[in-house]
């Protein structure tokens, strides 16, 4: 299952601390060495069943806290908390961190530098959009993530399409339906890994993202090192974000771009990072982000005391092209700096890119871990991994549909 995949570890720290009760869309499995109690609902992110399940299980057990890695739940689990008397940061602040709109104008109140950015709601709210801000641009859904319906359009020419791919994807947002027209920010991008226990912020790590070629922006490869050099730069404006969004309880993943060497902010996600980065991040520093999650939850102070200072790197692996996975394998003895190599599909799949209406979950087949003393050496590690994994697809016909995609 993905979710073992992707945050197996995550719940494997917290179980090692505390007692752990679920509430979950579906009947555990992996999951249950780890659970003391479950509780089953239809939909975590609809606010009455959520908090009925949190009554029922509060009526249980002496509940120290509650908290979730999970981005759509980030504004229902917030409510929770505040229903059952536990701590949180405000329902609010994460409502903030959800609508990128709320976000940025937020940003701009309190001088975080961040990118141009008009909300829209048609074709030709965008066209006055990007007539006023000037191209290229970054269209994207006010209220989605990793990289779901997120678009660039270097033309007018562009912007048509570019809109309709950003608002179909827009569609599917809670907090929001509309649709952000925004500066491009050109630099490399990076996120921040910061944790904020009473509204001071601790900055534990830097991750150097590889993103895919435009017009998309598919996250390929993130890079970890505990002394990189960047983190001094990029400080002092993640905690000024957090600051902005009013986030006092969370650990964030603060995610920005470097331009002329001066970070913009991107992004505000209000828990712990996907893909894997703070599996990445215990290894290189020793920093547990998913057990410093749930101390902070339970009105614990978390431990960030670095024990280890090395790198690590994650390869993200998608095909060439959409269509059928006829081949895949992993040649040869895995060395000792491969940490670990998993694959999300199997041959028989049908795989389908962002540009043929796809996203991460039916293009992304796996990913690879590597580790080193620098950053530069795990990712070169991890490219050569990655050139030892054999990969067949075979081309779809145009018009075959293909199966799956779209997260609930």
């Amino acid at each position: 299952m993905e979710a073992e995949a992707y945050r197996g570890y995550c719940l494997q720290s917290v179980a090692a601390a505390y007692d752990v009760v679920l509430i979950t869309s579906q009947e555990p499995s992996w999951e249950v060495p780890y659970l003391r109690d479950c509780v089953v609902v239809s939909d975590p992110t609809d606010q009455a069943e959520l908090s009925a399940a949190g009554r029922t299980l509060a009526e249980r057990y002496d509940l120290a806290g509650v908290f979730t890695w999970t981005e759509w739940y980030l504004v229902p689990v917030a409510r929770l908390a505040r229903q059952l008397g536990l701590p949180t940061t405000t329902p609010e602040a994460m409502q903030a961190c959800r609508n990128k709109a709320t976000s940025r104008a937020l940003f701009a109140r309190h001088g975080v530098p961040s990118a141009a950015s008009v909300s829209v709601r048609t074709l030709a709210e965008a066209e006055a959009a990007a007539r006023q801000i000037g191209y290229p641009l970054v269209l994207k859904p006010a209220a989605h993530a990793a990289s779901i319906g997120v678009i660039r359009a270097d033309t007018p020419e562009q912007l048509t399409a570019a809109f309709a791919f950003a608002d179909q994807a827009a569609g599917f947002g809670r907090e929001s339906t509309s649709v952000l027209v925004e500066e491009y920010l050109d630099g490399p991008e990076v996120s921040v890994e910061c944790v904020t226990y009473r509204g001071e912020t601790a900055v534990v790590a830097l991750t150097r993202k590889t993103v895919s070629a435009p017009p998309f922006f598919e996250e390929l490869a993130h890079r970890v090192d505990a002394t990189d050099p960047l983190l001094d730069v990029v400080t002092p404006v993640a905690r000024a974000a957090i600051r902005a969004l009013g986030i006092t309880d969370s650990v964030c993943h603060v995610e920005m771009r470097l331009v002329d060497g001066r970070p913009r902010l991107v992004e505000v996600n209000g828990r712990i990072a996907g893909d894997m980065i703070g599996h990445l991040v215990r290894f290189v520093t020793g920093i547990d982000l998913p057990r410093a999650a749930a101390d902070i939850a339970c009105g614990r102070a978390p431990d960030l005391t670095p024990t280890k200072s090395s790198a690590a790197a994650i390869q993200l692996l998608y095909p060439d092209t959409s269509g059928t996975l006829h081949r895949l394998g992993f040649e040869g003895v895995n060395p000792l700096w491969l940490d670990r190599v998993h694959f999300q599909h199997q041959v028989g799949d049908r795989l389908l890119l962002p540009a043929d209406g796809g996203n991460m979950w039916t293009a992304r087949i796996g990913y690879l871990i590597t580790t080193a003393p620098t950053a530069d050496l795990a990712q070169a590690r991890a490219e050569q991994a990655a050139r030892r994994i054999q990969i067949h697809v075979e081309p779809r016909p145009v018009d075959e549909p293909v199966a799956g995609g779209r997260p609930a």
